[in-house]
């Protein structure tokens, strides 16, 4: 679909470098870089104070050393959480990751973002929009910005905000649903992002025949995925950047 100059990666790193450092966090978009992938693939939300935040889960409780909901939690006491010692010793004291740092970090290393808003059940999707996309619009270059989420309120939002000139987006889907093209074009998409596992190839053939760049999520084994990029598959967005970039130069 129109937009301005987004080179779409072969391979983009699934909440960072996720095998090799805590998800979601500065470590991870780092470890990204230096095992060479271009962009990663973040989830934002809020907190209960309406700080926007790197973050997958609707707890804090698998990827930090605390209990609790992120509805519940403040920017300051997010900032007392180790968000890193569960992954490895290595990696305590690291911290959640603000947008705003999140940002600065992308923009030092000039890398792409798809970033997933993140609706978990009971939150506010129009407000997660209203905060975090204006940060986003004023600060990443679009060339560098694919917005995705599987909440069709959430995008419906986005496309408010800017033209398909300006912000691409994408829509998540477990299962390709038949009532797909009717939401591209209710948003004019950009992108459809599917579970690779339940993606069926005639589906892949309809989806790039209307002009979107398909994504795949999350696969982690490059020999099995193998005959599937002849399916005409944009990108992978995996937890293993590197063993993807290996088996891919190699073959």
């Amino acid at each position: 679909m129109t937009h301005p100059a987004i080179q779409v990666p072969a391979l983009i790193a699934h909440r960072g470098y996720s095998a090799a450092a805590p998800e979601n966090t500065l470590a991870a978009v780092r470890a990204a870089h230096q095992a060479g992938a271009t962009w990663v693939e973040l989830d934002v939300q809020l907190l209960g104070d309406g700080t926007p935040v790197i973050w997958h889960d609707t707890s804090v409780a698998r990827c930090s050393n605390g209990r609790g909901n992120l509805r519940h939690l403040s920017w300051e006491a997010a900032q007392t959480l180790d968000a890193g010692s569960w992954f490895g010793d290595h990696f305590a004291g690291e911290k959640m990751a603000s947008l705003e740092a999140m940002i600065a970090l992308l923009n030092e290393l000039k890398m792409g973002v798809n970033m997933e808003f993140k609706v978990n059940r009971g939150r506010d999707p129009i407000a997660l929009v209203d905060r975090a996309l204006p940060e986003m619009l004023d600060t990443l270059p679009p060339e560098r910005l694919i917005i995705s989420s599987f909440n069709s309120s959430a995008l419906s939002r986005c496309r408010q905000f800017a033209s398909r000139e300006r912000l691409a987006l994408g829509l998540l889907f477990g299962g390709i649903p038949k009532t797909w093209r009717a939401q591209c074009e209710a948003i004019e998409a950009f992108s459809v992002h599917a579970d690779w596992s339940r993606l069926k190839r005639p589906q892949a053939a309809a989806i790039q025949r209307d002009g979107y760049h398909l994504m795949c999520y999350t696969a982690n084994d490059p020999s099995a995925f193998h005959h599937r990029w002849a399916w005409g598959i944009s990108s992978v967005i995996t937890d293993e950047p590197a063993a993807f970039k290996r088996y891919l130069d190699s073959h």
